[in-house]
């Protein structure tokens, strides 16, 4: 089973090519456009699996949410490949990326959605390569992000950009891990089993999840909150 797998959500973008449990990964040139950088290094990964696009069996991408550009860039690549290749489209959703990256039995996920707003989700471990969503994803103040019962893992450069944020959930006895991005070889982790299942979309059926419908303040909005206009 090979699987392609594209993760462009945040500015740190990837890809990564799953072939029966092994994974090869590029990440993107920081300063570079994901939208310049992404086929190039596909093409550089089919050629050291030495595969062609027609012997990959699916491909994932991070659905979102994240950054607007980089949501569509994600998604239209992904599906001009399957239709290139008939291939099926698994979409995984980038915090449950971020939580298999931590490796945690309960994992808070935590995407700086700039705006002075945070993506959040809680997920649990369920299998191996499977978390499921706990309650619902959100995007909220940092102040207004709601803490789960018990204890784990937060993770995400929204702890970063946020101290207080961060400094309230290590009071509760979560642990850190500050440093995790959605990342290409994650979605593949968890494409494989779905894949494995029968899952997977068309082409036609593929969009990103935004969750948040503003991609930017309004000056009203930012002069009232002490900005420049």
């Amino acid at each position: 089973m090979r699987i392609l797998a594209l993760e462009t959500s945040t500015e740190h973008g990837s890809c990564a090519l799953w072939c029966a449990g092994e994974v090869l990964q590029r990440a993107c040139p920081a300063g570079q456009a994901h939208s310049e950088t992404l086929l190039p290094l596909l093409a550089e990964l089919l050629a050291e699996g030495q595969l062609s696009l027609p012997q990959i069996d699916a491909i994932a991408f991070g659905c979102g949410p994240g950054a607007f550009t980089g949501l569509r860039v994600a998604c239209g690549v992904a599906q001009g490949l399957a239709v290139a290749a008939d291939l099926p489209l698994l979409p995984v959703v980038s915090l449950e990326a971020m939580a298999a990256a931590s490796g945690a039995e309960s994992v808070l996920s935590l995407l700086d959605a700039r705006m002075h707003e945070v993506y959040c989700a809680h997920y649990r471990r369920v299998a191996a390569d499977d978390y499921q969503l706990i309650g619902d994803i959100h995007v909220l103040p940092p102040q207004a992000v709601g803490l789960p019962a018990g204890t784990g893992a937060a993770c995400g450069n929204a702890l970063r950009a946020y101290p207080e944020l961060q400094q309230r959930i290590a009071q509760q006895g979560w642990a850190m891990q500050p440093d995790i991005l959605p990342e290409a070889r994650w979605l593949a982790h968890l494409a494989a089993p779905r894949l494995r299942a029968g899952a997977g979309i068309d082409a036609a059926d593929a969009a990103p999840l935004y969750v948040r419908d503003k991609v930017a303040k309004t000056v009203a909005e930012r002069l009232r909150e002490g900005g420049k206009a």
